[in-house]
């Protein structure tokens, strides 16, 4: 693991990072899903690949890198795409997962891998939609310190700064820059996933004009499963052939 230091727009950040095989000259970048962090990528993936360089990033605010700022999905792509340039790391292959996904298709690499990606916004259940009502009104009575009773899992211990970035990017509607994307895409996700359902992986395949490959498993459909793990190295060797 290193750590390397990015400024963008008067704004520093410590990249924690990791690079295996590094004598291979095709890279293959991951980013990981919002909560996560660059270690469950490695578990997941570290076996596969042997013919690429691997480079595993923790996104500022996770894992092992600082962020002390608020940022918008389109921060973060400014970032990994400033730490990668600073290394001089081209994008030969992106596999971006959940809130990844949407980080990788702003860098615009030669291959986008979307594993479970976000980005298209469905209707919420009606009982997410009653506790967003609850806690607008509370915050309105000034009674917002009972947050964390309201808030998803997904920001519970999370500093003030990352919960206004999930506020920012856990609605945001990719669809317009999914339509208009040309690179070349591969898209999975996983059959029993309750967070990218089905429906979701369909309507962005269709935005993308791609087919799209549904995998056993649930969010997290990559992790500890050898023959999926497998499939995604297959495809993604078959589309750089």
């Amino acid at each position: 693991m290193a750590i390397r230091e990015v400024i963008v727009e008067d704004k520093k950040f410590n990249i924690s990072y990791e690079i295996l095989n590094q004598d291979k000259t095709k890279n293959v970048i991951f980013l990981h899903g919002w909560g996560s962090n660059k270690e469950i990528m490695k578990s997941a993936f570290n076996n596969n690949f042997k013919e690429f360089r691997h480079i595993y990033i923790d996104m500022p605010g996770f894992g092992k890198s600082s962020n002390s700022y608020v940022l918008t999905t389109k921060d973060y792509a400014n970032i990994i795409d400033k730490f990668l340039m600073g290394l001089n790391l081209k994008k030969d292959v992106i596999i971006g997962h959940s809130f990844g996904g949407k980080v990788a298709t702003l860098l615009n690499p030669e291959l986008l891998v979307l594993l479970a990606s976000a980005g298209i916004v469905l209707e919420k259940p009606i009982d997410v939609k009653i506790k967003i009502k609850i806690f607008k009104l509370l915050k309105k009575l000034g009674l917002s310190k009972f947050r964390n009773f309201f808030v998803s899992s997904d920001v519970k211990g999370m500093s003030e700064e990352m919960y206004e970035i999930f506020k920012n990017v856990v609605d945001e509607d990719f669809s317009e820059v999914f339509k208009n994307y040309n690179g070349e895409v591969l898209i999975f996700g996983g059959d029993k996933d309750t967070a990218v359902p089905r429906k979701a992986i369909e309507k962005q395949a269709k935005l993308f004009n791609r087919n799209f490959i549904m995998l056993s498993g649930n969010h997290y459909f990559f992790l500890n499963k050898k023959e999926n793990t497998k499939k995604i190295e297959e495809e993604i060797k078959r589309r750089l052939k």
